[in-house]
């Protein structure tokens, strides 16, 4: 199942005979939204290679949504998305169109995209090239400044003006598919290898076999982590999204600049409310998604730029995006998913929140101060709380710093300057007194 950002716990089984003997609500939506699809026909389901062989016979690109079937927030687009919609409709019944629901056995080689996504598409040609990718999200609930159903339909035309004479457009899309992966498929992580098989098991607890799309992205931070040396930045800040550039889209057209904020990174490059961005990298860009995709894989050095090609008031306009050193950064990763994982890593399974307004007796008026909003109980995740950390604590300096200001800054240090096995000084306020602890880096 591709899970929802919204972590939501599987149901716990009490020893009450009553309740046990209710249908696990989770189980019952995921099997019911197989029977329903299938029974409808409208869409192949789970079945990457039935697609592919249609494509192929039929001539059509391949639509493909990997889609969390429990999450309410993914609902509210998917029902219109296949059921109600005018305008989507009939740009839907021109491609060949399969419904994901697991990432089981996902060609990662080919499937690479924000992986604390709970709602993704893809737009295919049947050889495998990939036209464009739709969907994107940065916030942990709210999604209707980053996706809309005329931006899906915006993605679809571009699609299949790309499709209509795809021999011509097939060399600017090849920067649509990314490195080879870590390993093949998700299955094939260390930390997944054993506990998951390459496919569902309906016979059995089909929720509890399924591997989320955020197992994906756990898997690799946890890989890299078991090599002991700094997590890379760009498994840190994956896909970065323009706003953190100062760089607002609209979500109801493909990349047109909505607004630009004043003094930001795309403000310095030139660009302006209305501009429509046409190419990045001499990529076709065909949502915000692909923006992201692009921002994604700039490369790592110190001076980064991206090639833009755009239309102003009707006219064809290059630029060139030139990025500083440490620019996604600036992105903050504390709405996603995976930041769970990395709160285990870096700062024993403690929540930290920024302190909004007047500042608790012993906490310095400038500088770091955040508060623990909550304490891990269980496991690796009890490791702050198994170090007397409590909540409430004040965290004004960790590992010496006292700049660290945002609770993503304290997560990437520790993963970037300490190893698993460290131990670092942290200084906290309780009750109006200052108090030195340490805390333990882990795997």
């Amino acid at each position: 199942m591709l899970r929802c950002a919204l972590v939501i716990p599987f149901l716990l089984t009490f020893a009450v005979p009553a309740l046990a003997q209710q249908p696990n609500p989770r189980e019952k939506k995921v099997r019911d939204d197989k029977t329903k699809v299938e029974a409808d026909g409208y869409w192949i389901y789970n079945d990457l290679a039935a697609a592919f062989a249609e494509a192929k016979k039929t001539g059509k690109p391949i639509f493909v949504c990997l889609r969390c079937i429990p999450c309410v927030e993914c609902v509210k687009l998917d029902d219109d998305l296949v059921n109600t919609d005018p305008v989507l409709r009939p740009l839907l019944d021109q491609f060949v169109r399969v419904r994901v629901v697991s990432t089981n056995n996902l060609d990662l080689s080919l499937f690479q995209y924000d992986y604390d996504q709970s709602f993704a598409c893809f737009m295919l040609n049947a050889d495998g090239t990939i036209y464009g990718r739709f969907g994107t999200r940065s916030h942990r609930t709210e999604w209707i400044g980053d996706v809309s159903l005329p931006g899906l339909a915006k993605a679809l035309e571009g699609t299949l003006a790309l499709h209509q004479d795809f021999a011509k457009n097939k060399p600017s899309l090849a920067g649509k598919r990314g490195p080879t992966p870590e390993f093949p498929t998700p299955e094939k992580f260390p930390t997944l290898s054993g506990k998951y098989s390459s496919s569902l098991n309906y016979a059995g607890n089909v929720v509890q076999s399924c591997i989320h799309c955020h197992q994906i992205g756990d898997a690799q931070k946890a890989f890299y982590r078991a090599k002991k040396g700094p997590m890379p930045e760009k498994l840190l800040f994956p896909y970065p999204h323009p706003k953190t550039l100062g760089l607002i889209l609209d979500p109801k057209q493909a990349a047109t600049v909505l607004s630009v904020e004043p003094g930001s990174l795309a403000a310095k490059a030139g660009f302006a409310t209305g501009d429509v961005i046409k190419e990045l990298n001499g990529q076709p860009i065909l949502s915000i998604a692909d923006v992201q995709w692009v921002l994604h894989n700039t490369k790592e050095q110190e001076r980064q730029w991206v090639e833009v090609s755009y239309e102003r008031k009707g006219e064809r306009k290059q630029l060139t995006w030139q990025l500083p050193d440490g620019w996604k950064q600036q992105d903050d990763i504390s709405w996603r998913s995976s930041t769970w994982g990395l709160r285990r890593m870096a700062t024993g399974g403690l929540i930290l929140e920024v302190i909004e307004g007047e500042r608790p007796a012993g906490v310095p008026k400038e500088g770091m101060a955040l508060r623990v909003k909550g304490v891990g109980q269980y496991g690796p995740h009890a490791a702050a709380k198994n170090a007397g950390f409590l909540k409430d604590d004040v965290i004004i300096a960790f590992d010496g710093r006292t700049d660290l200001i945002r609770e993503t800054d304290v997560l990437i240090h520790g993963l970037t300057n300490r190893k698993p096995g460290d131990s670092v000084k942290v200084t906290v306020v309780r009750g109006g007194k200052t108090r030195e602890m340490k805390l333990p880096m882990q795997e």
